[in-house]
């Protein structure tokens, strides 16, 4: 079984470098426009059911239907939400934040463990329910922070969290072959559905 996980598209909020978390901000227009359908039309996609995850799905699959899995849904950031690095520079808690390396707790928000946890547990059961079925593809559309966690945990190679960031509209194809026996799935590739 081949598995897409995929990142949503580019919203405002990307584009002016904010933090989104568990923010529902919709796609930008210019975003949408990016956005292309994929090279495949699974019968149904799971979904984060935050906005731009879910009409991020409909322009890549746009006959599928859509399944959302609550616990795919971006970290939240608490009290950092709909601000900026710079907004932020002289703010002790954001300051303590990034020197622990983004693992803390954010004031009002999710530590990494938790919210790895969080999408790993939900990834796998995701992963188990399609290869039960027999599926031949699992297309999952959530967030950045979800790909990483997911990566971080499953993908072989093994690389740390923050190097398996992917583009807007981008991310990983992933074989299963391994999974039932060694929990671990296979990196085929990077995947992008937008245009530029």
């Amino acid at each position: 079984m081949l598995i897409y996980l995929l990142r949503h598209g580019r919203t405002a909020y990307n584009d002016e470098h904010r933090y989104q978390g568990r923010r529902d901000i919709p796609l930008s227009e210019g975003g949408k426009a990016q956005l292309c359908p994929a090279d495949f039309a699974p019968a149904a996609v799971y979904v984060s059911p935050l906005t731009r995850a879910r009409e991020t799905a409909a322009v890549l699959f746009p006959q599928a239907r859509q399944i959302p899995v609550p616990d795919l849904r971006e970290v939240s950031f608490g009290v950092f939400e709909g601000r900026t690095y710079e907004e932020m520079a002289q703010d002790p808690d954001y300051q303590a934040w990034l020197n622990s390396g983004g693992v803390e707790r954010c004031p009002g928000g999710e530590c990494r463990a938790d919210f790895s946890e969080r999408v790993c547990r939900a990834f796998s059961a995701l992963v188990d329910q399609a290869l039960e079925a027999g599926e031949a593809r699992l297309a999952v559309v959530a967030h950045g922070g979800t790909q990483m966690a997911a990566m971080e945990r499953f993908a072989r190679p093994h690389k740390d969290y923050f190097d398996w960031y992917a583009p807007c509209g981008g991310g990983f194809l992933l074989d299963a072959s391994p999974w039932r026996t060694e929990g671990l799935l296979e990196l085929r590739g990077e995947v992008r559905y937008t245009r530029d």
